[in-house]
């Protein structure tokens, strides 16, 4: 039986079969002999190799950097595949992988830059670091706090690398921020070829000056690009995969610039930031100078208990009422996938479930979700932590029923906190807390938040 939830995979698979027979597609990028056209493979400038190596006890991925044990991956007539990155397609042990170097073959138009905003003196500070991080090829953490205005502040450095004809990317961690960020790029820079590449994107691979991508779409490059950008770097599932992190070494070349972007960098980061193995820049301020919105935390005892009885907190449900007659837009965040549907169905005997809508991570109606809360079609989303980052919904309040839950750790708490006030027509709004007892990660989140706007109010004199 064919499932809709299919349709993503079917259309990427279909994408994938297609056999490639523009030379350009293999700039930089390795791709199974098998699906190239048998007239490319003869050119003197395509290189191959044998993507798999077998030792004693593991196989090597030469594609994503990882090992598995041979018994886990062994295939008919001693060959081997690699199950870590076999949703990108199989790379197997008889089949090499093909490439080109990367020739930068790029037609420059001017304008490169068609932004026309202005940047605030503090942002202006933080896009020259980025420029002479592009300029030397260094690796660099911008460290500035959410509404900061991160992209505004990068469109300078692109812009200088675009004129130098470097090859850019743009990576996340989450498709979520991909889709939100690649309208913004293509406007900022009208004239420059650019791709966007997801998992849940049908739309084909073409060569291009900028490329705009999950983390997960690096593992296809192979010494490509001249500055690599990863947004949100602290996030899931980048933070902690060492197929990711192997992902950005392998996708850039020898030569080139890193920036890292993040408002809630891990401690690894900030550990090599006080011991000068990184250099970063810092932003505590946004850019309409506002303070951030601080946590209020309010208690719900015995609520999951009480959920499993069909009831939900008496604090909860007036918030949400008081929020739907005054028309004031919201996320309402969760920590399972599990509690969304019951959660829902009690809102739905008190309200008018038109207003509201559930999304999660496998969705596959999320972008669509997203959309018309975007457009203003829905009121609130009941989600889980998949929109705590990237995503920005003019004027909203957040609230966060459960905080207590091991899945909000201090950076997730932070990050959402962090989709209140962003724009200067409402550069404030309510972050409410609710859970069973105040616990060191919420308590982490809310002195995060707390120091920051003492940087800031440093800032603002």
């Amino acid at each position: 039986m064919f499932h809709l939830k299919n349709i993503a995979f079917f259309a990427y698979l279909i994408m994938v079969i297609i056999m490639i027979n523009d030379i350009s597609e293999l700039y930089g990028r390795h791709i199974n002999e098998n699906l190239v056209d048998a007239s490319l493979l003869n050119n003197s400038i395509v290189h191959k190799y044998v993507p798999i190596k077998v030792n004693s006890n593991t196989i090597y991925c030469k594609r994503c950097g990882q090992k598995t044990p041979v018994n886990r991956c062994k295939l008919p007539n001693n060959n081997y595949y690699c199950p870590v990155c076999i949703n990108l397609d199989r790379v197997t042990k008889s089949i090499p992988l093909v490439y080109i170097d990367e020739p930068n073959d790029f037609k420059i138009k001017q304008p490169v830059l068609t932004w026309q905003g202005q940047l605030t003196t503090e942002q202006e500070k933080c896009s020259k670091d980025i420029i002479d991080v592009f300029n030397n090829n260094k690796t660099h953490l911008l460290w500035a706090v959410t509404g900061a205005g991160k992209t505004e502040m990068l469109f300078k450095g692109i812009a200088q690398a675009l004129v130098d004809s470097k090859r850019v990317c743009i990576a996340s961690p989450r498709v979520d921020v991909c889709v939100e960020l690649y309208p913004r790029i293509k406007e900022a820079f009208a004239n420059t070829s650019m791709v966007l590449l997801h998992g849940r994107n049908p739309q084909p691979y073409q060569y291009s000056q900028l490329t705009i991508c999950t983390t997960h779409q690096l593992l296809r490059f192979y010494h490509a690009f001249d500055a690599l950008i990863i947004d949100e770097v602290d996030s899931f599932p980048f933070v902690n995969n060492n197929g990711l992190h192997f992902a950005v070494d392998n996708a850039t070349k020898e030569k080139s610039a890193k920036l890292f972007l993040t408002a809630t960098p891990t401690n690894q980061m900030t550990k090599k930031i006080k011991t000068n193995k990184l250099s970063a820049s810092y932003l505590p301020i946004r850019f309409h100078r506002h303070l951030l919105p601080e946590i209020t935390l309010k208690y719900t005892k015995k609520w999951r208990e009480n959920l499993k009885k069909h009831k939900l907190p008496k604090i909860l449900l007036h918030k949400i009422e008081e929020k739907i007659k005054t028309n004031q837009r919201f996320l309402l965040f969760v920590p399972r996938i599990a509690d969304l549907k019951p959660i829902s169905d009690i809102l739905a005997e008190r309200f008018d479930e038109s207003k509201w809508e559930t999304v999660f991570s496998s969705d596959d109606k999320r972008m669509e979700k997203v959309s018309d809360m975007r457009e203003n079609r829905k009121l609130f989303l009941i989600t889980t932590t998949i929109l705590e980052r990237g995503v920005t919904f003019p004027g909203i309040d957040v609230i966060v029923f459960g905080a207590e839950d091991e899945v909000f750790t201090t950076s997730s708490l932070v990050q959402i906190a962090g989709r209140v006030g962003r724009k200067l027509d409402r550069p404030t709004g309510e972050v409410l807390f609710l859970a069973e007892e105040n616990t060191l990660t919420i308590k982490s989140a809310i002195n995060q938040i707390r120091y920051m706007n003492k940087k800031a109010k440093k800032l603002n004199g």
